[in-house]
């Protein structure tokens, strides 16, 4: 990958001191470290980005289908996993659980 591009940026003499003491232990020029912590940042800005998208899309479906009236109220839940509680229960033997 070719290396053509510059950038300058101002930061605190304590922070760039830092940073180049740490570059210079780990034994890696400083310009791979700041390439290697934007990649990183690129890589987490896109997959939040795609987690936010897929939220966004569960939840437009979740309304979507309460303005059309799929949906269960929470009795109608709460009756389900009851029968459902029951029928383990008995399959179990009775057991408690």
């Amino acid at each position: 990958m070719s290396k053509e591009a510059m950038f300058t940026m101002k930061l605190e003499p304590e922070l760039r001191d830092a940073f180049m003491a740490e570059a210079e232990a780990s034994h890696r020029p400083a310009s791979q470290v700041v390439r290697e912590l934007m990649r990183e940042f690129i890589e987490r800005q896109r997959q939040a980005r795609e987690h936010d998208a897929f939220l966004r899309a569960k939840v437009d479906l979740a309304r979507a289908q309460i303005a059309s009236g799929q949906y269960a109220s929470d009795a109608d839940v709460e009756a389900r996993a009851a029968a459902r509680r029951t029928a383990l229960r008995a399959k179990a033997g009775g057991a408690d659980a």
